[in-house]
């Protein structure tokens, strides 16, 4: 009869602990569904980005991974290129792209390249005539890997750009509704 309750009591035990756990931590995970901004910024406007590190259309590549993810995170706010009629107004440049091989392969050939992307970043809200959030400096870094065929190169690195251009726009977007939660209080 012991041997029969003992596997039912780790059950319960096992259960029991599970359940705790989930109830626990529940309030850990809340989605965030509120824009921080504030009230009177319905349209945000993002003109193209300046590209001073002379890298072929990684400008346009950074301006629509910032407007994807204010569509994306905004939560109703209108996106437009043009400052005029714009409640606030992100403004970026590229200051610098950088390459270097961070992992050699058995023939001394680089294998695995960083990118490093610096870029400046403000976002000035146009109704009141203020900076909104300023940073002069915001530094990327990502691996892509160069394939054995060297032609392939240019195509491997165009997608470590997307992916830096999306962390940015990630980054920037959070960025600038925390600050602007912070400079509430």
């Amino acid at each position: 009869m012991k041997d029969n309750l003992m596997p039912k009591f780790v059950r319960l035990l096992a259960f029991t602990a599970m359940l705790f756990f989930v109830t626990g931590f529940a309030e850990c995970y809340k989605p965030v569904t509120k824009n921080q901004l504030p009230a009177h910024i319905k349209t945000v406007a993002v003109p193209a980005f300046q590209n001073n590190a002379l890298r072929f259309k990684i400008q346009s590549r950074f301006t629509e991974a910032v407007v994807n993810e204010i569509i994306r995170r905004g939560r109703g706010l209108r996106v437009q290129g043009d400052r005029e009629g714009a409640d606030a107004v992100i403004e970026g440049v590229i200051k610098s792209f950088n390459y270097s091989g961070v992992l050699l392969d058995d023939k001394g050939r680089a294998r695995i390249f960083e990118v490093t992307i610096e870029v400046a970043v403000t976002v000035r809200d146009q109704t009141e005539n203020r900076v909104l959030y300023d940073n002069q400096n915001f530094v990327f870094r990502g691996e892509y890997e160069f394939a054995n065929d060297p032609r392939n190169f240019f195509n491997e690195e165009d997608p470590a750009v997307q992916r830096l251009a999306r962390n940015f726009a990630e980054s920037i977007v959070s960025t600038l509704t925390n600050a602007i939660q912070m400079d509430k209080k």
